[in-house]
């Protein structure tokens, strides 16, 4: 499916476009594309958010809930999240008044038609490398306009840059094929992995996917995949088949090459995994566009992280505790981002006691991997489980009393596991404090806890538990 997209319009009044998912953290990425081309925006979201605030700040309409009146009668063209119903009254409303309607992934299939675009996927990992390779192009004075899944600091807390090149860096998401969608002229690839089982049969069905998606790369493109993943490089030999016939140029990396030690010198994000994002975007920067190391490396050098990736918040001293608390806001909500997220957690402060807060994301999931989360927090000295944050779109089959029971097995689990430490399920998030006083006095006695001046806290996940951070700094 193509659709032409005037990036001027000379009509008066402009184009218009309505987003129904405004608030999704792709959607909403495109909603800036579009203000960027001067069309008018609107759009609806189940609830309010961060980015439909933003949105709202920068003179978009956003309407909370959905509903055919949201539907404006000038609307030239309609895109919908993929977590959006056909049934929704907004798409069907624009079905009568006979509109073009887009999914997210088709309408960005469009854009990458009409750009030099380097799309970043993998189960693991993609905002942290797009980000990193969105700034060592700039760097490199190639001036990209990037679409990620976080908020940057480095784009005005946006996840939007508007760059005046035909070169767009692009997070490519594979939930439901999505990135089947695209024609990249590179690709880089992080890792595959068993997520997204909600929709995909088994790791073999996902790795397939992924091959589809490389050829798809336009002739004579390049692709930068990491070797130390055993699931990608299982398929070399595919991807050596598929480069010969699509005269792609193949880039593999690994943490053990010299590159690695000169990106693992500057970079200032800890963990393996970071050291690999990061290893990712020089290998994109050096060996595709050829900018020197030197320059490359002072832009990976900057980046301090992004939006809920291990992101400090701030120090929080609760009553009845002798620790200061680090309060870190991770989005992790796969066994394999937990684990690597709370073993960059203990790289950074070997010696401070580390507590997880987790909600899990999506009941499918939490059903699915649940033998891999079980072992997921071995690395925490406490850990706080929330109930299931419910995904729009996803989480339609399953009841929210069957999601809480699920988590408080799985406190019940883990709590039975060697060596023993404090597990607590919550059900009500708002006594999150009450929770974590009770595991720091759990370990009061405990010599490294007492030699510690503070411990850290990390709100996980990729849903709600969000907004219930700022319930730590209260006093």
């Amino acid at each position: 499916m193509y659709m032409y997209i005037p990036t001027n319009p000379n009509k008066t009044p402009p184009f218009h476009v309505h987003f129904v998912g405004i608030g999704g953290i792709g959607t909403s990425a495109l909603a800036w594309w579009f203000l960027a081309q001067k069309w008018r925006i609107s759009g609806s979201n189940l609830e309010s958010n961060t980015i439909t605030n933003l949105l709202k700040k920068n003179g978009v309409s956003v309407k909370i809930g959905h509903s055919a009146r949201n539907l404006p009668p000038h609307t030239h063209l309609v895109i919908y999240s993929t977590a959006v119903p056909s049934s929704n009254p907004e798409i069907r409303q624009a079905v009568r008044m006979k509109l073009p309607i887009f999914s997210y992934p088709q309408a960005i299939g469009c854009l990458t038609r009409n750009y030099n675009t380097i799309a970043v996927a993998g189960s693991h990992g993609k905002s942290t490398t797009t980000a990193l390779t969105a700034l060592t192009l700039i760097a490199g004075k190639k001036d990209p306009t990037v679409i990620i899944g976080t908020l940057l600091k480095e784009f005005g807390e946006k996840n939007f840059r508007n760059g005046k090149s035909r070169l767009l860096v692009l997070e490519a998401d594979e939930w439901r094929g999505a990135f089947l969608h695209y024609s990249p002229q590179s690709v880089i690839v992080t890792n595959i992995d068993r997520e997204h089982l909600d929709y995909y049969r088994s790791l073999s069905d996902i790795k397939a996917t992924f091959l589809q998606f490389l050829q798809q790369t336009r002739e004579g493109g390049n692709l930068v995949l990491n070797s130390d993943d055993p699931h990608l490089a299982s398929l070399a030999p595919r991807i050596s088949d598929i480069a010969a016939q699509r005269h792609l140029q193949v880039h593999w990396y690994t943490r053990s090459s010299r590159a690695a030690e000169k990106v693992r010198r500057v970079i200032h994000i800890p963990g393996a995994h970071n050291t690999s994002n990061a290893l990712a975007a020089f290998t994109a920067a050096t060996k595709i566009f050829r900018i020197p190391s030197s320059r490359a490396l002072r832009a990976l050098a900057t980046y301090r992280g992004a939006w809920r990736r291990m992101e400090l918040r701030g120090v929080a001293k609760l009553a009845g505790t002798k620790w200061a608390l680090r309060i870190i806001d991770d989005y992790a909500h796969h066994p394999t981002e937990i684990r690597a997220t709370i073993a960059a957690l203990r790289e950074q402060a070997p010696r401070t006691p580390l507590i997880c807060v987790f909600q899990p994301h999506q009941a499918a999931r939490l059903k699915l991997l649940y033998r891999e989360f079980i072992t997921a927090f071995s690395g925490a000295d406490g850990l706080i489980i929330l109930p299931p944050y419910r995904v729009a779109g996803r989480d339609r089959h399953s009841r929210s009393k069957d999601s809480a029971e699920q988590s408080q097995k799985l406190a019940r689990d883990i709590s039975a596991r060697t060596p023993p430490r404090p597990v607590l399920y919550l059900d009500n998030p708002s006594q999150i404090q009450n929770a974590i006083r009770r595991i720091c006095n759990t370990f009061a006695d405990d010599p490294v806890w007492k030699r510690a001046k503070r411990a850290t806290v990390v709100m996980m996940g990729a849903g709600d538990i969000v907004q219930f951070t700022p319930l730590l700094f209260q006093s």
